[in-house]
């Protein structure tokens, strides 16, 4: 007989998409329908719950300067602190992180910042 505690383990440990495919399988190929709220439900929506905590740190990506550059340059310096040398590379490379782990407001302002600016500004 199969360990029961490591197989209970294992379905406990499914994420949502495995949950589903194996309710798939279980319904196809055996002919079993979980109950509504079954094991298989509920241990999806943990997952699900975990998925769904909102993010409270970003980071703001230069993704492009855009066509006003220097402005973007004097925004960069402004925002970050840096030299005029260090804040024009950020800028000519394009996908570099301006500031990392700010909150939501602080990432929005700065957003809007460079986005006034003439930069493509994007938020991870």
């Amino acid at each position: 007989m199969a360990d029961l505690k490591a197989l209970a383990e294992s379905i406990v440990g499914l994420t949502l998409l495995e949950a589903q495919e194996l309710k798939t399988i279980l319904k196809d190929e055996y002919g079993i329908e979980p109950a509504a709220g079954g094991a298989v439900v509920v241990a999806g929506a943990a997952d699900a719950g975990e998925a769904a905590e909102e993010k409270t740190e970003f980071d703001v990506i230069l993704k492009a300067a855009g066509p006003k550059k220097i402005n973007v340059i004097k925004e960069v310096r402004g925002i970050t602190g840096l030299g005029l040398k260090e804040a024009k590379e950020l800028v000519e490379a394009g996908g570099k992180a301006v500031k990392e782990g700010v909150d939501k407001a602080e990432a929005e302002d700065i957003k809007a910042k460079l986005e006034a600016a003439g930069a493509e500004v994007e938020l991870k």
